[in-house]
Formats: structure tokens, C-alpha cells, sequence
């Protein structure tokens, strides 16, 4: 009987180590065969190498911000060396505590998972789960196959850890890892959180990141449902530091009882800075790809390659544009409002009620809406009709954006209402562009008023006026002319009738007597303009024009000596830019070169340079701008006068020399300022939607008053900022003598024959 009893137990025995045996040999044979490829293909050598992972480009600051990112996924990589300590050790902590210990699979995590069914934390490696970021992508529901995929994941593990350092598979986790609201990767997160990139990053800041690993959204600090669970998950990552040695109990409890604190910065294409540069940049970079192919013939993408595209804008200066044009547009905008009550056509003028009605229908016709309505199908009455209807829609306020209900009609008159406004600055010497705002609000207005559009300049024109007599006749900025009415006659040019420009305003003196040239064009005097424009012909200033970096066609009859041209900011600023070269026009430029996710230089750019007139003639051009801020309708940026209740007032008080010209066109419609110091060109326009839209009077319509003090608050912030080094200095002299006076306070050539005499210039005597 006892023999018999042993006997079975014996049987028990074998059967038990069989199925042991018969267990851990299927084990072995199930990851073979996953390590063959049987249940699905695994990653090559050089997949493992180079795994596929979308890439953003990288839009990089002369200063080496980041100032944006085109994407499909908003991941930029970061190496080994940029992590701080703080962040690793809390990963390794809270992640994978033996992650030096092992080779991908933690079999002491495994099985103290197996045997509390989870319950005592997962078993995965850090490894592990950058094998499922790289090449699982999304679990699957079904259990039977998400053992397969996780057999396939320990099979990568291992692969990985034979490939990689231990540092490398830590700084590709966190590079694949997402952290929603468009964060993939650990600096697109610490950027959109905390606004500081990960090196900056503080321990507390980093344990929120480390807790958000285990569910991004049911852990996210951003998120209002979830802000208690990241406060408890971040504390939980503090406890493991200090179970793992990386702080002490007492550092723990200091840093348990600390609230919640994130600094979120949103990173979508209508965030942050520069976002009409960036959208100017896209459709550039557009171009370059198609002509600019990879070694291997395929063209790269923009949203998945990474590339690196480094550009002039200088992130400091490009921040000080931006508030300068909200501080004075928003304080501008509040006039306008209350002048628009007491206007029966707000926000127009001088237009019949017909004339309105087709300004609102023309707006209609270019939303979204009406295009998606007139693609399914739907009519024109039933498309108008659902411009009626009120519907919840988020509108722009220029103290934050407001959420409402009412019609789509309704919103675009309110939007009408808004004017508009753009900057650009340059650096003349290298065609640099430092600092590009397109308008008041991405987000709502995607129309670019510094490329795309196109408005009157007015008197920012005059410039090429008189740059042209003094490079080709040698007038000096002394000479004096007559400011009575000049008529330039019936066909001549090729005008269909006489011209007799008027100055501006109602001084009956305003025709009386004599004026320098200096004088003339420091304050806008339309009928010395006149005489000069018929005294060099209109063709010889479109030349200069256009050699100047104007690309726009210009009419080619005298009125255009008013400015009645229709120019972009871009052209403009680049123009101008010239005369502070001393005559020499550089080319703008955005980028300066663009690299691969490696590093390797694609495009180096250098800039392009043109001599347009004498060194001697725009160091005269410059002497006569610099009298506009002195003595003429610039003298605002040199008063520090408050005048509380008038627009931005004139608080300014600048003291270095400053060469610039206000512009104000017809109906004061638009109003502009080119600014120029030695070594930045800044242009600001401003103005409505509409031509009709503008307001009543010349005294805030004009360019003093709209444009001028967006320029002068970007000047001031830019001088309080040491390290631009922005110049105050005045403008070089030639180093030859200068033949041309300058000194108005020397003996003068007597008037005579001014009037009559006109000097005949031939194409010949063309210099430019």
C-alpha cells in the first residue's frame, strides 16, 4: 500500500515538473518564434537604427529660441545632455527602479506582478514601453493579441538594449512619450507647460512631467478634472525619489506640501510669437522643398522631417513689436468705439447705404461658412439666410476673447469695427528682419499687413522724390522753393488733364512764401513735391524706386510724388533700408540656413546687395528724414508730453538722431511711419479693413497719430534692452567731403530763377 502511495506521488511529481517544463519551453518557444517574425514582422536593423518617428521643423530665432514648429506631431528632440538630473531620477524612480540593473525585461517586476495580479505596479520597463512608442503605437483590445504584441515588445527591449546606451533609450523615451494639448516629446511639454525648456526645468516641475507618464490625460495638471489626481501622482513620484535615494524624507515632505503650479504656454500655429512671419515662413519653405530635394530624390516634408530652419527674427525684439502694436491699438481701438457711436454708417464713411450692404456681401462670400454651404449643395438665399441665424461663436476683444451668441452677420460688422496694424524692422546693413507682426490677432485675422497687403502710402513716398533730385541735380537740403500752387500741364506725362496738387490743411498762408527742402518735406508740403517731381520726371523716381527694392507697379504720372502708390510694409522698410546703407539696398532676408534633423546644412543664405545711388546722396536723404523728427510732423518721438485723453500721447522724449517720415493718405485712411536709426529700418502702417473705414478727422487719422507711437513704443522697449545694442547714434558721414550743403546756416545762393529753371535730365544721366 505504502508502495503504492509513493508511486503516485512519484506520478504527481513528474506530471508537475512536466507542465513546469512543458510551461517555461512554451514560454521560450512563443518568443522565439515572436523573435522570428511568426506572429508579425519585427523592426530591421536599420529600423531599430532609425526609427520612424514625425519630426516637427523647427523654427529657431537669431537668439536661438524656438520660436514655433510646423507639425503633425508637435515633437522635437532633445539629447542626454539637455535632461536635468532632477528629471531622470524622478523617471527611474517612479518608471523603473532597477533600469541599470537589467537588460529590458525586469523579471523580478514581472513576477511580483504576476503573483499580486497587477496590483503592485505594472511590470514594464522603461525600455519596454519605448518599444511599444516606437513600434507597437496603440495597444490592442483584443487579449489574445496583446500578448502577441507584448511578446514583440520584449523581443524589441532586448534588441534596443543592445543597440542603445542606457542614456540614449532614456532620451528616446522621453522624446516619443505624449503629454496632450499638442506636447509630444519631453520639450514640446516642458515648453507648453512651464514655458522654460527641459534643462530649466525645476524638481517639481519635473515630478509632474514624470506623473503624467502613467496617463497624460488622467493625470494632466492643464486639465480642471484632473488636477487633484496630478497633485496626488505627482507627490507619489516624490515618495519614490525618496525610496530610491534620489532626496531625503525631509526634502519629500517640503516638496509634498508645495501647490500645483504649471506656466501654460499653448504651441498651435496661432500661439506665441511671430505667427504671420511663421505662416509667411510656411509657404516659403513650401517652395524650398520642391527645389531643394533629399539625397535620394524624395522631397522633404515640412511636418515630419525635422528640420531646422534658422531665420533673422530676433525673439526679443519680435516680443517687443508685438506689444507695442497691442499697447497703442488697443488703446487706439477704444477712440475709434466711441467716435463709431455717434456715426449713423459706423464703422464707414461716405458711403451710400447700397455701398455698405455690398462691402457686407463681399465679406460673406470669403468666410468658410459660406464655402462650405455652397459646396454641399445649399443656394445662395438659403446660404444668407443662415447668415441670420444666431449661433455660439467665440469673437475677439482686445481684452481677451469672448465667448457669445449671435448672428454671423452681425459678427462680421463687428469685426469691421476693428482697425488693423503692422510692423517690420530691418537691419539695413544685412537685410536681417528682426521683427515681423502681420496684425493685431492671428487667431481672428489671418490677413498679413506686412506681405500681403498692399495700401496707399502717401507721404512716406515723397523720400524717393527728393532722393531723386539730389542724386541726379545735386539739390541741396537748403535749397528753397516757392510753396505756392504748381500746375504741371495737360499731357504732359501723359496726364489727361492739368495738376494742381494743394497743400494740406486751411492756413491761408499756407502758399505764401518760400521753404527749404528740408522744411518742405519735414512738413509735407505737396506743391514743393509737385516742382520736384516735374523737375527729375516720374520715370527717373520710379527707377529709384524700384532699384530701392520696390516691386509693385507704380503708376507712372506725377501724383505719384504724394503717394499715390500702393506698396506693401515689406517694400517699404526695404527702401528705406537703403538710404541708412549708405546707399547700398540689401535684399531682406528671413532665413539664414536650414538644416537636417542631424545637423547637416541644407541652405546656407547669404544676402544679396545692389548699389542704388551715392554714398553722399543718402547720407543727404538721412539729413533731410532726420528733420521730419526734429522740426517737422515727427517731432511727437522727441516731446514727453503724457496728453492724457489723446490717443497714446507723446511720452517719449527721444534724444538720438531719428530719420523717418509720417505718411497720411486721402480721408486719412491709412496712416504710416518709417523710422530709421544707423542700424535698424522700422516701418508701422495702420488703417481699416475697408478705405471707408477710418476716422472722421485728420487728427487721430493721421499717420502721427495711428502709426507713430506703435513705432516709438517698439524703439523705446528695444533701447531699455542693452543687449540688442540698437543704435543711438547719428548716421555715419561719408568719409569724402561732401559737396552738397548741408549747414542752412551758411550763405545761401540766391532764389532767382528757381521757379522757371528745370533742368532737362536725359536717361543718360542716370547714376542708379
Amino acid at each position: 500500500m505504502t508502495k503504492k502511495k509513493t508511486t503516485s506521488f512519484k506520478k504527481y511529481i513528474r506530471w508537475f515538473w512536466g507542465i513546469v517544463l512543458g510551461g517555461v519551453l512554451s514560454l521560450i518557444l512563443f518568443f522565439m518564434l515572436a523573435s522570428w517574425g511568426v506572429f508579425g514582422a519585427l523592426p530591421t536593423f536599420e529600423e531599430l537604427e532609425n526609427p520612424e518617428s514625425d519630426l516637427a521643423t523647427e523654427v529657431i530665432s537669431s537668439d536661438g529660441k524656438t520660436l514655433g514648429t510646423y507639425a503633425i506631431q508637435n515633437r522635437k528632440p532633445i539629447k542626454f545632455k539637455d535632461l536635468p538630473d532632477n528629471l531622470i531620477n524622478a523617471l527611474i524612480a517612479t518608471e523603473d527602479e532597477r533600469f541599470y540593473e537589467h537588460s529590458g525585461i525586469d523579471f523580478k517586476g514581472t513576477a511580483r506582478a504576476v503573483v499580486k495580479m497587477g496590483k503592485g505596479g505594472g511590470a514594464s520597463t522603461i525600455t519596454q514601453q519605448l518599444a511599444k512608442n516606437l513600434f507597437t503605437k496603440r495597444a490592442s483590445g483584443n487579449a489574445l493579441k496583446r500578448i502577441v504584441q507584448k511578446a514583440k515588445e520584449w523581443v524589441v527591449s532586448i534588441k534596443l538594449e543592445r543597440q542603445y546606451t542606457k542614456n540614449e533609450i532614456i532620451t528616446m523615451y522621453l522624446n516619443t512619450q505624449g503629454f496632450l494639448f499638442n506636447a509630444s516629446g519631453i520639450r514640446s511639454a516642458s515648453r507648453i507647460y512651464f514655458g522654460k525648456e527641459p534643462k530649466e526645468l525645476k524638481i517639481e516641475e519635473s515630478a509632474i512631467l514624470v506623473a503624467m507618464l502613467k496617463n497624460p490625460r488622467q493625470y494632466n495638471p492643464n486639465r480642471a478634472v484632473s488636477k487633484k489626481k496630478s497633485l496626488i501622482r505627482r507627490n507619489v513620484v516624490f515618495a519614490q525619489m525618496a525610496k530610491n535615494g534620489f532626496i531625503t524624507d525631509q526634502v519629500k515632505d517640503s516638496l509634498q506640501k508645495l501647490p500645483l503650479k504649471i506656466n501654460f504656454t499653448p504651441e498651435s500655429h496661432s500661439d506665441g510669437y511671430a505667427t504671420y512671419f511663421r505662416e509667411y515662413l510656411r509657404d516659403y519653405l513650401k517652395k524650398w522643398v520642391k527645389v531643394n530635394p533629399k539625397p535620394n530624390g524624395e522631397q522633404y516634408d515640412i511636418y515630419r522631417d525635422g528640420l531646422k530652419v534658422y531665420v533673422t527674427i530676433d525673439s526679443r525684439m519680435q516680443k517687443y513689436a508685438e506689444e507695442a502694436v497691442t499697447e497703442h491699438m488697443s488703446n487706439l481701438q477704444d477712440y475709434f468705439f466711441t467716435e463709431q457711436k455717434k456715426n449713423e454708417t459706423a464703422p464707414f464713411y461716405d458711403l451710400e447705404e447700397e455701398q455698405i450692404e455690398a462691402i457686407y456681401k463681399r465679406a460673406m462670400r470669403n468666410t468658410d461658412r459660406w464655402r462650405g454651404l455652397k459646396k454641399s449643395g445649399a443656394s445662395e438665399k438659403e446660404i444668407e439666410a443662415s447668415f441670420k441665424k444666431k449661433t455660439n461663436m467665440r469673437i475677439f476683444s482686445w481684452k481677451g476673447d469672448i465667448d457669445t451668441i449671435m448672428t454671423p452677420l452681425d459678427s462680421i460688422k463687428y469685426f469691421k469695427h476693428f482697425l488693423h496694424s503692422g510692423l517690420l524692422s530691418m537691419e539695413p546693413q544685412t537685410g536681417h528682419i528682426k521683427a515681423w507682426v502681420g496684425g493685431i490677432n492671428n487667431k481672428h485675422f489671418k490677413y498679413d499687413h506686412v506681405e500681403q497687403g498692399k495700401r496707399q502710402v502717401g507721404s512716406t513716398f515723397k523720400p524717393f522724390v527728393y532722393a531723386t533730385a539730389i542724386n541726379q541735380i545735386k539739390l541741396s537740403p537748403c535749397d528753397e522753393y516757392p510753396i505756392s500752387l504748381y500746375t504741371i500741364p495737360q499731357g504732359k506725362y501723359g496726364i489727361p488733364k492739368a495738376w494742381t496738387p494743394k497743400n494740406s490743411g486751411d492756413n491761408p498762408l499756407r502758399y505764401k512764401g518760400v521753404l527749404s527742402l528740408k522744411q518742405a518735406l519735414a512738413n509735407s508740403v505737396n506743391t514743393v513735391s509737385a516742382r520736384l517731381i516735374d523737375m527729375v520726371g516720374p520715370q527717373n523716381v520710379i527707377r529709384l524706386a524700384k532699384a530701392s527694392g520696390v516691386k509693385s507697379r507704380i503708376p507712372t504720372g506725377p501724383s505719384i510724388a504724394l503717394g499715390s502708390v500702393e506698396l506693401s510694409l515689406y517694400e517699404m522698410v526695404s527702401a528705406y533700408g537703403m538710404f541708412a546703407n549708405k546707399g547700398l539696398r540689401v535684399e531682406p532676408m528671413i532665413i539664414t540656413r536650414i538644416e537636417d534633423k542631424n545637423g547637416t546644412v541644407l541652405t546656407q543664405f547669404t544676402p544679396k546687395t545692389e548699389e542704388v545711388m551715392s554714398e553722399e546722396s543718402a547720407y543727404v536723404v538721412i539729413d533731410l528724414l532726420k528733420g521730419v523728427t526734429t522740426g517737422g510732423s515727427g517731432i511727437r518721438l522727441r516731446t514727453t508730453s503724457e496728453r492724457p485723453g489723446y490717443v497714446t500721447g507723446y511720452p517719449y522724449g527721444f534724444q538720438n538722431p531719428i530719420a523717418g517720415k509720417t505718411g497720411t493718405t486721402q480721408n486719412h485712411t491709412d496712416g504710416w511711419f518709417m523710422g530709421v536709426v544707423p542700424n535698424l529700418a522700422t516701418g508701422v502702417w495702420t488703417g481699416g479693413d475697408d478705405r471707408a473705414t477710418h476716422f472722421e478727422k485728420i487728427g487721430k487719422g493721421q499717420g502721427a497719430s495711428m502709426s507713430l507711437p506703435t513705432w516709438a513704443i517698439f524703439m523705446r522697449k528695444c533701447y531699455e534692452d542693452p543687449t540688442l545694442n540698437i543704435s543711438k547714434e547719428d548716421f555715419e558721414k561719408p568719409e569724402k567731403e561732401i559737396s552738397i550743403r548741408l549747414d542752412c546756416n551758411e550763405a545761401k545762393k540766391p532764389l532767382e530763377d528757381k521757379e522757371d529753371k528745370k533742368p532737362e535730365i536725359k536717361k543718360g544721366d542716370i547714376d542708379f
